[in-house]
């Protein structure tokens, strides 16, 4: 007689989720205890739309619809490991729409603050210094109103587009402007928000 054993359907995705931190994240020198663990216990599937959980671990960005991505887990991993977040901190996060970002922040800073890109750009839907700023998503540069809310020396970790390359950033607050700097490149999703204006040539 041939048995089968019932397993709960989240089994598949707790063994992508362990070979997502194996395959991907160590591979690309993402080895800090607490962005493992925190990355281990997120699961990735519910920031998905249901036809595209099976996708979910994938070593790409996955599409949500509506010209908005969750980016490649290995993006995340460098975030967190880059942006070292601790309980004192405030933190900003820009959510490109999944929320999966802003969930793994949740249980390790004192306090998040969660807007969109658009309400990034126009100063909108935070106030006060924020010691953390992430955001979810390659930018091409950081607009006046989202440094402002950055605290002087805080520190800042994105997507940076530079050309047609996408790369992770960190940089701090340093007068009124955030420098960043390009750490490792990687394929991220642009946010057309933080396109640079165009300038008027003649």
């Amino acid at each position: 007689m041939r048995i089968v054993e019932n397993r709960p359907a989240s089994d598949g995705f707790a063994a992508a989720r362990k070979a997502m931190i194996d395959s991907q994240l160590r591979t690309s020198g993402v080895n800090a205890r607490f962005v493992l663990e925190r990355m281990l216990a997120v699961p990735r599937e519910n920031f998905v739309p249901a036809e595209v959980r099976s996708s979910a671990y994938i070593d790409r960005a996955v599409p949500l619809g509506d010209n908005r991505f969750i980016a490649p887990p290995v993006f995340y991993g460098m975030m967190l490991q880059e942006s070292a977040p601790r309980l004192d901190d405030k933190a900003l996060v820009v959510d490109a729409g999944s929320g999966y970002l802003t969930e793994l922040m949740r249980s390790m800073v004192g306090s998040l603050t969660v807007i969109t890109p658009a309400q990034a750009v126009a100063g909108e839907g935070a106030t006060g210094a924020f010691s953390i700023l992430l955001v979810d998503g390659a930018v091409e540069y950081i607009p006046a109103p989202l440094a402002a809310l950055l605290a002087e020396d805080g520190r800042a970790v994105t997507g940076l587009v530079e050309g047609s390359v996408t790369r992770l950033a960190a940089g701090r607050r340093s007068g009124e402007a955030v420098a960043l700097l390009p750490l490792a490149e990687i394929g991220i999703p642009a946010l057309p928000q933080f396109a640079r204006p165009k300038a008027w040539t003649f």
